[in-house]
Protein backbone atom coordinates (compact mmCIF):
# COMPACT_ATOMS: atom_id res chain seq x y z
CA UNK A 1 0.00 0.00 0.00
CA UNK A 2 1.00 3.63 -0.56
CA UNK A 3 2.30 5.13 2.45
CA UNK A 4 0.55 8.55 3.95
CA UNK A 5 2.71 11.53 2.82
CA UNK A 6 5.03 12.91 5.30
CA UNK A 7 3.77 15.92 7.47
CA UNK A 8 6.78 18.94 7.43
CA UNK A 9 8.26 19.41 10.12
CA UNK A 10 8.43 22.98 9.34
CA UNK A 11 6.45 24.79 6.54
CA UNK A 12 7.15 28.75 5.59
CA UNK A 13 4.33 29.73 3.30
CA UNK A 14 4.55 33.14 1.66
CA UNK A 15 6.44 34.85 4.85
CA UNK A 16 6.87 38.32 5.00
CA UNK A 17 8.82 39.89 7.57
CA UNK A 18 9.08 43.36 8.70
CA UNK A 19 10.99 45.59 11.61
CA UNK A 20 9.70 48.94 12.29
CA UNK A 21 7.05 48.75 9.22
CA UNK A 22 10.19 48.25 6.83
CA UNK A 23 9.97 44.61 5.19
CA UNK A 24 12.88 42.74 5.38
CA UNK A 25 12.17 39.35 4.41
CA UNK A 26 9.62 38.46 0.78
CA UNK A 27 7.76 35.86 0.39
CA UNK A 28 9.61 33.38 1.78
CA UNK A 29 8.73 29.30 1.20
CA UNK A 30 10.38 26.72 2.72
CA UNK A 31 9.56 23.15 3.47
CA UNK A 32 11.33 21.12 5.82
CA UNK A 33 10.84 17.52 7.05
CA UNK A 34 11.43 15.45 10.18
CA UNK A 35 15.05 13.99 9.46
CA UNK A 36 15.97 16.70 6.78
CA UNK A 37 18.34 19.73 7.83
CA UNK A 38 18.34 22.86 5.60
CA UNK A 39 21.49 25.35 5.09
CA UNK A 40 20.71 28.89 4.40
CA UNK A 41 22.97 30.75 2.89
CA UNK A 42 23.51 34.75 1.71
CA UNK A 43 25.68 37.90 2.28
CA UNK A 44 25.78 40.31 5.27
CA UNK A 45 22.05 41.93 5.94
CA UNK A 46 20.47 39.71 3.53
CA UNK A 47 17.90 38.64 6.10
CA UNK A 48 18.76 35.21 7.38
CA UNK A 49 19.05 36.08 10.97
CA UNK A 50 16.19 38.14 10.45
CA UNK A 51 14.30 35.35 9.33
CA UNK A 52 15.34 32.73 12.10
CA UNK A 53 14.36 35.15 14.64
CA UNK A 54 11.04 35.82 12.92
CA UNK A 55 10.60 31.61 12.78
CA UNK A 56 10.99 31.71 16.67
CA UNK A 57 8.42 34.85 17.32
CA UNK A 58 11.24 36.98 18.93
CA UNK A 59 10.69 40.54 18.83
CA UNK A 60 10.92 43.10 16.99
CA UNK A 61 10.79 40.90 13.79
CA UNK A 62 7.58 41.02 13.14
CA UNK A 63 5.52 38.58 10.57
CA UNK A 64 3.16 41.22 8.01
CA UNK A 65 1.53 38.00 6.25
CA UNK A 66 1.86 34.43 5.77
CA UNK A 67 1.68 31.83 7.70
CA UNK A 68 4.02 29.09 10.10
CA UNK A 69 3.18 25.94 10.21
CA UNK A 70 4.59 23.15 12.74
CA UNK A 71 4.06 19.81 12.24
CA UNK A 72 0.56 21.11 10.21
CA UNK A 73 0.02 23.50 13.59
CA UNK A 74 -0.72 27.26 12.60
CA UNK A 75 1.88 28.77 14.79
CA UNK A 76 2.22 32.20 12.82
CA UNK A 77 -0.09 34.03 16.11
CA UNK A 78 2.32 32.03 19.12
CA UNK A 79 4.71 33.99 21.14
CA UNK A 80 8.11 32.56 21.59
CA UNK A 81 7.12 30.64 25.09
CA UNK A 82 4.42 28.92 23.00
CA UNK A 83 6.79 27.90 19.90
CA UNK A 84 9.03 26.62 22.25
CA UNK A 85 6.75 24.38 23.94
CA UNK A 86 5.53 23.42 20.59
CA UNK A 87 9.23 21.90 19.98
CA UNK A 88 10.96 25.21 18.10
CA UNK A 89 14.72 26.01 19.22
CA UNK A 90 17.12 28.76 18.21
CA UNK A 91 21.02 28.30 18.85
CA UNK A 92 21.70 32.15 19.12
CA UNK A 93 24.51 34.15 17.09
CA UNK A 94 25.06 36.49 20.21
CA UNK A 95 23.07 35.20 23.38
CA UNK A 96 22.69 37.09 26.01
CA UNK A 97 24.44 36.34 29.86
CA UNK A 98 21.73 35.59 33.06
CA UNK A 99 23.92 36.57 35.48
CA UNK A 100 22.72 34.54 38.84
CA UNK A 101 21.53 31.63 36.83
CA UNK A 102 24.24 28.95 36.09
CA UNK A 103 24.20 25.98 33.63
CA UNK A 104 22.90 23.85 36.11
CA UNK A 105 20.07 25.58 37.23
CA UNK A 106 19.18 26.35 33.90
CA UNK A 107 18.83 22.73 32.92
CA UNK A 108 17.06 21.79 36.26
CA UNK A 109 14.45 24.31 34.88
CA UNK A 110 14.35 22.68 31.79
CA UNK A 111 13.77 19.17 33.74
CA UNK A 112 17.12 18.15 31.84
CA UNK A 113 19.54 18.10 34.52
CA UNK A 114 19.65 14.02 33.35
CA UNK A 115 21.14 14.89 30.14
CA UNK A 116 22.71 17.93 31.33
CA UNK A 117 26.41 16.25 31.68
CA UNK A 118 26.78 14.26 28.75
CA UNK A 119 25.61 17.36 26.69
CA UNK A 120 27.63 19.57 28.20
CA UNK A 121 30.63 16.46 27.71
CA UNK A 122 30.04 16.10 24.02
CA UNK A 123 30.16 20.18 23.15
CA UNK A 124 33.79 20.00 25.92
CA UNK A 125 32.44 22.49 28.16
CA UNK A 126 31.67 20.22 31.07
CA UNK A 127 33.81 23.18 33.34
CA UNK A 128 30.87 25.72 32.36
CA UNK A 129 28.01 23.58 33.87
CA UNK A 130 28.20 26.22 37.71
CA UNK A 131 29.30 29.09 35.62
CA UNK A 132 26.34 31.55 35.07
CA UNK A 133 24.68 31.19 31.46
CA UNK A 134 26.55 33.06 28.74
CA UNK A 135 28.67 34.93 31.02
CA UNK A 136 32.52 35.87 30.57
CA UNK A 137 31.82 33.14 28.36
CA UNK A 138 34.62 32.86 24.89
CA UNK A 139 33.08 33.17 21.95
CA UNK A 140 33.69 29.58 21.36
CA UNK A 141 32.25 28.78 24.46
CA UNK A 142 29.07 30.99 23.61
CA UNK A 143 28.63 28.72 20.37
CA UNK A 144 29.02 25.26 21.84
CA UNK A 145 26.93 25.70 24.81
CA UNK A 146 23.94 26.94 22.91
CA UNK A 147 24.25 23.81 20.72
CA UNK A 148 24.35 21.86 24.00
CA UNK A 149 21.47 24.13 25.06
CA UNK A 150 19.11 22.74 22.54
CA UNK A 151 20.01 19.19 23.59
CA UNK A 152 18.64 20.40 27.02
CA UNK A 153 15.27 21.68 25.60
CA UNK A 154 15.04 19.24 23.07
CA UNK A 155 12.89 20.69 20.28
CA UNK A 156 11.84 18.45 17.58
CA UNK A 157 13.22 21.61 15.07
CA UNK A 158 16.12 23.31 15.45
CA UNK A 159 17.38 26.49 14.52
CA UNK A 160 21.03 27.65 14.62
CA UNK A 161 22.45 31.02 13.62
CA UNK A 162 25.91 30.61 12.54
CA UNK A 163 26.81 28.20 15.33
CA UNK A 164 30.05 27.97 13.59
CA UNK A 165 31.14 31.33 13.60
CA UNK A 166 33.96 32.60 16.21
CA UNK A 167 35.21 29.17 16.94
CA UNK A 168 38.07 28.12 16.04
CA UNK A 169 38.84 25.31 13.05
CA UNK A 170 39.59 22.23 15.92
CA UNK A 171 36.24 23.19 17.69
CA UNK A 172 34.08 23.82 14.20
CA UNK A 173 34.72 19.93 13.92
CA UNK A 174 33.15 19.23 17.64
CA UNK A 175 30.21 22.02 17.32
CA UNK A 176 29.48 20.20 13.48
CA UNK A 177 29.61 16.61 14.67
CA UNK A 178 27.53 17.75 18.18
CA UNK A 179 24.94 19.24 15.94
CA UNK A 180 24.59 16.02 13.72
CA UNK A 181 24.38 13.77 16.60
CA UNK A 182 21.28 16.08 18.04
CA UNK A 183 19.44 15.65 14.49
CA UNK A 184 20.28 11.68 14.53
CA UNK A 185 18.54 11.43 17.56
CA UNK A 186 15.03 11.15 18.19
CA UNK A 187 13.35 13.70 21.01
CA UNK A 188 12.17 12.01 23.75
CA UNK A 189 8.66 12.07 22.28
CA UNK A 190 10.32 9.84 19.25
CA UNK A 191 10.05 12.46 16.29
CA UNK A 192 12.48 12.70 13.93
CA UNK A 193 14.32 16.37 14.06
CA UNK A 194 14.51 18.80 11.18
CA UNK A 195 16.87 21.76 11.12
CA UNK A 196 17.69 25.23 9.83
CA UNK A 197 21.29 26.59 9.89
CA UNK A 198 22.98 29.61 8.72
CA UNK A 199 26.05 29.23 7.77
CA UNK A 200 29.12 31.63 6.09
CA UNK A 201 31.87 29.20 5.32
CA UNK A 202 30.35 25.91 4.53
CA UNK A 203 32.51 24.53 7.58
CA UNK A 204 29.46 22.83 8.71
CA UNK A 205 29.09 20.33 5.81
CA UNK A 206 31.62 18.61 7.54
CA UNK A 207 30.40 17.27 10.33
CA UNK A 208 26.48 17.91 8.95
CA UNK A 209 24.32 15.28 7.03
CA UNK A 210 22.38 18.95 4.64
CA UNK A 211 19.81 17.70 2.63
CA UNK A 212 19.20 21.38 0.64
CA UNK A 213 21.19 24.80 0.45
CA UNK A 214 19.11 28.24 -0.13
CA UNK A 215 20.70 31.11 -1.21
CA UNK A 216 19.05 34.29 0.27
CA UNK A 217 19.98 37.83 -1.26
CA UNK A 218 17.95 40.70 -0.31
CA UNK A 219 15.22 39.13 2.06
CA UNK A 220 14.44 36.57 -1.02
CA UNK A 221 15.26 32.98 -0.87
CA UNK A 222 16.63 33.04 -4.96
CA UNK A 223 18.25 29.92 -5.62
CA UNK A 224 17.98 26.24 -4.02
CA UNK A 225 20.78 23.36 -4.55
CA UNK A 226 22.31 20.76 -3.17
CA UNK A 227 24.36 22.27 -0.62
CA UNK A 228 27.85 21.36 -1.68
CA UNK A 229 27.05 22.37 -5.05
CA UNK A 230 25.40 25.46 -4.07
CA UNK A 231 28.90 26.57 -1.97
CA UNK A 232 31.14 25.22 -4.57
CA UNK A 233 29.30 28.03 -7.22
CA UNK A 234 29.12 30.62 -5.27
CA UNK A 235 32.94 30.71 -4.71
CA UNK A 236 33.31 30.35 -8.10
CA UNK A 237 30.77 33.18 -9.18
CA UNK A 238 29.54 34.84 -5.84
CA UNK A 239 25.83 35.32 -4.57
CA UNK A 240 24.43 35.41 -8.08
CA UNK A 241 21.54 33.03 -9.09
CA UNK A 242 22.53 30.26 -11.38
CA UNK A 243 20.27 31.18 -14.97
Amino acid sequence: MPQPPTTPALSLNNINISIAGKEICHDINLTINPGECHILIGPNGSGKSTLLCAIMGIKPFTITSGTILLNGVDITTYGITDRARAGLGLAFQRPIGLEGVSVRRLAHALGATHRLETAAHRLGVDYLIDRDVNTGFSGGELKRWEVAKLELQDPQVCLFDEPESGVDLQQVGVVSTAINHLMTTPTASGKHRAALAITHTGFLLDGVDATAGHLMVDGRIIETANPRDLFERIRRTGYVPTA
